[in-house]
């Protein structure tokens, strides 16, 4: 029988993370990405550049309508990928195109200065569309870099590394 609702009460609390997912999003008529920098409120990493990205949260999980039953197990394909599709629109107020899939870059593991664990899956996707609009009270700037010049911004440990590996993905001749 399935879940009939979402809990942690059975969770093992050793076991339990935070999962975010982040993009680097390349425009192809110029080749570069795009970085915003975290306002200064933020708990991980205040002030400092960093991609779109965010938490999977419950209520992407409906109980009602899961997109496969596996058995007892209730599924939910593409999560990730809606989520960076939500994450990047509310944050950036752009669109990525996912027609091609994502691009997976790394990963890390890393425990918060309020003590929550997290797991932080990283990705590449190609920009659709759209003007940036920075989401109100959680980004102050952004800019279009291509390797050389993310150099200068005061990024998150890994984003410069993960600009260059961005474009070389997308556009080797880079």
């Amino acid at each position: 029988m399935p879940a009939p609702e979402i809990s942690l009460e059975r969770a093992k609390h050793n076991k339990l993370f935070y999962v975010v997912a982040n993009v680097v999003v390349f425009r192809r008529d110029d080749a570069r990405c795009l970085i915003l920098r975290r306002h200064e409120r933020e708990i991980a990493h205040p002030g400092k550049y960093a991609v779109p990205g965010g938490k999977l949260e419950w209520n992407a999980l409906p109980i009602e309508r899961p997109t496969r039953f596996n058995g007892d197990i209730l599924d939910y394909e593409n999560a990730i990928e809606e989520l960076l599709v939500r994450e990047t629109r509310e944050e950036a107020g752009i669109e990525i195109d996912l027609s091609g899939g994502l691009k997976y870059i790394n990963s890390v593991a890393f425990i918060r200065p309020d003590g929550i664990p997290v797991v932080l899956v990283k990705f590449a996707a190609y920009y659709k569309s759209g003007n940036v609009q920075l989401e109100k009270g959680s980004f102050t700037d952004h800019a279009w870099v291509n390797a050389e010049e993310v150099k200068v911004y005061d990024c998150i440990d890994g984003i410069k590394q993960e600009v260059a590996q961005t474009i070389s993905l997308f556009d080797p001749e880079k």
